[in-house]
């Protein structure tokens, strides 16, 4: 039996936001999979697209003591809404994401992240993550 995760709530206004994947901790061969549902909103909230992004963030401490998040992107997904999210009903986009050989952590400081973020007319970019985990069947 599967439980979906929840993994990101953006709120802009009345709009919500909810980005749920089936499985955050991927083996090797699955995909990323999941939905981004949508709820409320008015006419003023027209989304522009959603963009889906998985991350390779690597902290980096320097010895002067300086700390620093070096971020990659891996894949990116953009998903296309025509119109606004005007009723109260939920309107739903699944996305699939296939891992690739990017996501595979060499620095153990490192973690893979999926951040959703909102466009939205009018430029007001809004974006929310959680941190999701690929791992290899060969162990070097």
């Amino acid at each position: 039996m599967h439980f979906k995760q929840f993994l990101s709530s953006i709120g802009i206004g009345s709009l919500k936001v909810n980005t749920v994947v089936e499985r955050p901790h991927l083996e090797e061969g699955e995909t990323l999979n999941g939905t981004v549902y949508f709820t409320g909103g008015n006419s003023d909230q027209e989304i522009e697209f959603i963009e889906l992004n998985v991350i390779k963030q690597i902290e980096d401490y320097r010895e002067d003591s300086d700390f620093d998040v070096i971020e990659n992107i891996v894949a990116k997904q953009s998903l296309e809404f025509i119109g606004s999210v005007k009723s109260k009903a939920t309107v739903m986009h699944q996305f699939e994401i296939v891992p690739d050989e990017r996501w595979i952590l060499e620095n153990p400081k490192g973690k893979l992240i999926l951040r959703t973020i909102v466009h939205v007319n009018n430029g007001v970019d809004v974006h929310d993550e959680d941190e999701i985990t690929y791992a290899t069947t060969n162990s070097l």
